[in-house]
């Protein structure tokens, strides 16, 4: 129970890392607010840990003060903030990736971290504590040719992590970055470019421990971060890789 009595959002929570993230955390003993774009998705996890769920769009600032408001209410204050929600585009040359996908990608995998900070740091530093998790990726540690823009828009969210963690750190607020490598999600699809058993031993070839991040394996390393036993950890981009980036 290293979560007892704690309270935490997880955007995107609805499906994939997000959906491992809370199904820990409740498991740990937190109470939950799911955040999805798919609210019937999100409804379903909700219902399943017993907690609370909102349909929102992340990259929109109605949506997310909306979703700020209804944690607190629901929760009564909030103590994690999981910023999971993100999307990418199809594996192409960079300057092949149409303008409304990249201002998408941006949106959805940066613009959310400010949102999100601007309607919920205010109440994090009134409590004078909170932990801040954002879901960043590999790609924005050691990229591939042909994601670039989802690359670029993970390299922003590790750097946001760390500037973020410097200036929230005399408010008692932590910050952390974690760095999975593809994964069993809606998402892995769009990164291999097409989902065949060889495009998946390519790239499984390029991962030490031979296998893909799975829901689990991000739920117990968000666990951590997000516990009292990571209280002097921030700043960190933790890579849940099988050793991809070495």
């Amino acid at each position: 129970m290293r979560l007892k009595d704690k309270t935490a959002i997880v955007t995107g929570g609805g499906s994939g890392f997000g959906a491992g993230i809370a199904r820990k955390f409740a498991a740990e003993g937190a109470r939950i607010m799911i955040a999805d774009i798919d609210g019937d998705a999100a409804s379903h996890v909700a219902a399943e840990l017993n907690g609370f769920h909102l349909q929102t769009d992340v990259s929109d600032d109605t949506g997310v003060h909306a979703l700020a408001e209804a944690a607190i209410a629901a929760l009564g204050h909030v103590d994690i903030l999981v910023n999971n929600a993100g999307i990418t585009h199809l594996p192409m040359p960079m300057e092949e990736v149409p303008e409304d996908e990249f201002d998408r990608v941006l949106a959805v995998n940066a613009k959310s971290v400010y949102l999100t900070a601007r309607h919920l740091v205010p109440h994090l530093k009134s409590r004078g504590s909170g932990a801040i998790l954002n879901i960043a990726s590999t790609a924005g540690l050691s990229p591939r040719p042909n994601l670039n823009w989802y690359n670029a828009s993970k390299g922003w969210m590790i750097t946001a992590t760390k500037t973020m963690a410097v200036e929230l750190a005399p408010f008692g607020i932590r910050v952390n970055a974690l760095c999975p490598v593809a994964g069993e999600t809606p998402l892995l699809k769009s990164f291999l470019g097409e989902d065949t058993p060889e495009r998946r031993a390519q790239f499984l070839a390029t991962i030490p421990m031979g296998r893909f991040s799975t829901p689990e394996d991000l739920g117990n390393a968000a666990c951590y971060l997000c516990s009292d036993e990571a209280g002097l950890i921030t700043g960190v981009a933790m890579e849940v890789d099988g050793g991809r980036c070495i």
